[in-house]
């Protein structure tokens, strides 16, 4: 099968040019600035005008629910929904049911995937107090690395031990991904809360309770052990202006934003309320701003979604009812490119931050990057294409997104994956499966 994008605008490695892409079966072939005429040899031509074309989109970070959440969520409508979103490939967390915290719960995420993942996947493997010894013996050509929580977590994933965390750092052979909130900052902000509603407080406190302090302390501590050890550490969803003090650009040690930290201040708690619950929490216009700036002079490395659908009963309440997380990877391209347009980082700063960077960082083998040779992951949009969020453009399971009512002025045209066509005119291809990806 031989595939010809022509008459694009190709978006790669710090370049912008107009050029024709070529890809044969499940590679690309070759990437030129020369206008490739069509011939009877290739089987498919898409016409790229007024597009630009970039690599897929790695999403390093989402939580697809599956197993054991599925009513909220699982491979199959997510994997649709980062297809539709542009996005080629994903590493899905460990908090599941069960908890990624055995081979045997790994397997079967890889067993799952491989009948039902429209992108290509891969999975983390979570950390505990108690299976450091069981890091050692894992395959890290197959995983992107280890989730850490060092802040309240689900069941017996909270990493809390002096001594564990110390063994982990000073042994662990692969990328450590920390999500960073002091839980005992937590516990004390949230009894002084209750002392005034002692119910359920409002959800705009969340940040006061999941507050800058929490945020800035764990991330410290996980900074601290990294320099240490010389561990190779990916702090998560970095929220506030103090943490960005901690990160320089280089070295083993980096910082992820998330479009929701990105986008959402909060002053939209007033109106959205629970729906931008998220852990840790949304904070400041000031901490946005922060984090915005860190784009582009190297602290933040790389932009992912912490894609975390949740059925809306399930979003209602206060600080300590409505859950955390919100789905947003079908929705994380178009709004990068909103700040593109409106000047916050450049389209070739956005195509590293979300593509190169995760390829780099997580050693992910031939991805990521418009190269001969490399796996056919592209995506195309379109811009100046008005449209707006509504339910029905919706294909994550859980049938709701922060941005709903949003109207965007690009528009992902097509996803293709290893090659293949999986997301075209606003249909997915849901015979298309996926492939596991393979790391250095």
């Amino acid at each position: 099968m031989r595939t010809l994008i022509e008459k694009g605008t190709i978006v790669n490695e710090n370049s912008v040019s107009c050029g024709s892409i070529v890809i044969e079966d499940e590679h690309i072939t070759e990437v030129t600035d020369i206008d490739i005429q069509p011939d009877a040899s290739f089987d498919t031509i898409i016409d790229a005008s007024g597009c630009y074309i970039i690599p897929g989109m790695i999403d390093s970070h989402v939580h697809f629910r599956e197993p054991g959440l599925t009513e909220k969520a699982d491979i199959d409508s997510e994997s649709c929904a980062a297809a539709a979103g542009g996005v080629t490939s994903y590493f899905d967390m460990p908090n599941t049911v069960p908890q990624t915290t055995s081979v045997e719960a790994l397997e079967e995420k890889f067993a799952l995937a491989s009948l039902k993942s429209h992108v290509n996947y891969s999975f983390f493997f979570g950390a505990t107090n108690d299976n450091i010894a069981l890091l050692d013996s894992l395959d890290p050509c197959r995983i992107p690395g280890i989730k850490l929580f060092m802040g309240s977590s689900t069941g017996n994933m909270l990493v809390d031990r002096r001594e564990a965390l110390e063994r982990l750092f000073g042994s662990v052979n692969m990328p450590v991904m920390a999500h960073c909130e002091d839980t005992s900052i937590i516990n004390c902000n949230m009894e002084r809360m209750r002392v005034s509603e002692p119910m359920y407080p409002d959800v705009r406190l969340h940040p006061l309770i999941r507050s800058a302090e929490a945020c800035y302390e764990s991330t410290a501590l996980a900074v601290g052990l990294a320099r240490k050890y010389g561990t190779r550490l990916h702090v998560a969803h970095i929220s506030t202006a103090r943490e960005l003090e901690l990160f320089e650009p280089g070295g083993n040690i980096t910082a992820e934003a998330v479009t929701g930290h990105l986008w959402f201040s909060d002053v939209d708690y007033a109106v959205l309320g629970s729906r931008i619950k998220v852990n840790p929490a949304i904070k400041t216009a000031a901490d946005r701003d922060a984090l915005r700036r860190a784009l582009t002079d190297g602290r933040i490395s790389t932009v992912a979604t912490d894609h975390a659908p949740h059925l809306l009963v399930h979003k209602k309440g206060g600080c300590d009812k409505a859950a955390s997380g919100m789905p947003m990877i079908q929705f994380s391209l178009p709004t990068m490119l909103e700040l593109v347009d409106d000047g916050v980082i450049t389209l070739g700063r956005m195509v590293e931050l979300m593509c190169h960077a995760p390829a780099r960082i997580f050693g992910v083998r031939d991805r990521g990057f418009l190269r001969q040779g490399y796996r056919a992951d592209i995506t195309i949009v379109r811009p100046r294409c008005p449209w707006m969020v509504t339910k029905d453009v919706i294909e994550s399971r859980c049938g709701w997104s922060p941005m709903e009512g949003h109207t965007y002025n690009w528009r992902v045209e097509r996803t293709i994956c290893n090659g293949h066509t999986v997301f075209n005119n606003g249909m997915v291809d849901r015979n298309y499966i996926g492939m596991a990806i393979d790391f250095r």
